[in-house]
């Protein structure tokens, strides 16, 4: 019960570290680097982000200073993004580091799920977040998508209906059969987010601590 516990607490939200930030790009940088936390950390290969094209209280527009900043910045750093959707008040990006993702989807339990999938070459990084974009629409969600977000194989798996495993707990994702791991992995992934959000209070250069993923 207190794991379940810890993973219901919420880490400090980008709302409340903006204001620390007067130059845009800074604005920016600081939004990228708490919403990678867990990929700079080196532990999770990627995170869905919607960046919504809506006056924050900053007085910014995160959408807005995506498409003014987004590539310059993540060219300073070893993630990339990759927007899923477009829709104009909003956009899906995916944030990944590529040597991460790479590496996750060179296992072999990973690839042979994907090929069930239909992603007929795995490995291919390029070619398979492409098919990935593709399949995201306003109609449809790939569920697998939960792998490239680093959720542990049996919670996409039962969640898909491909293996049959009892629902155990909601955390950040659904969570089935033995709930142990899950919820450790989940608190990692949170502690990191935690820890981001304690640097960006206390440093000055939000740009350096997104610039750690290189």
């Amino acid at each position: 019960m207190q794991n379940m516990a810890r993973v219901k607490t919420s880490p400090p939200s980008w709302r409340t570290l903006s204001a620390r930030f007067t130059d845009e790009r800074d604005c920016l940088a600081s939004f990228l680097a708490l919403e990678s936390a867990e990929i700079i950390a080196g532990i999770k290969p990627g995170n869905l982000v919607n960046v919504t094209n809506r006056l924050r209280p900053c007085g910014r527009t995160p959408y807005l200073l995506w498409h003014a900043h987004g590539a310059e910045l993540l060219a300073e750093t070893g993630l990339e993004g990759l927007v899923l959707r477009d829709r104009g008040d909003s956009l899906l990006l995916y944030l990944y580091k590529p040597a991460l993702l790479q590496e996750l989807l060179l296992r072999t339990p990973v690839a042979t799920i994907l090929r069930h999938c239909h992603y007929p070459e795995p490995a291919d990084l390029t070619a398979t977040l492409a098919q990935l974009k593709e399949r995201l629409t306003d109609a449809t969600f790939p569920h697998e998508i939960g792998i490239f977000l680093g959720y542990p194989l049996k919670d996409v798996l039962a969640f898909m209906g491909r293996i049959r495993l009892p629902f155990a707990c909601q955390g950040p994702w659904k969570v089935y059969g033995k709930p142990e791991q899950s919820l450790e992995l989940a608190d990692r992934y949170r502690h990191c987010r935690c820890r981001m959000a304690m640097r960006l209070q206390e440093c000055a250069d939000p740009v350096a601590c997104l610039r750690e993923a290189a």
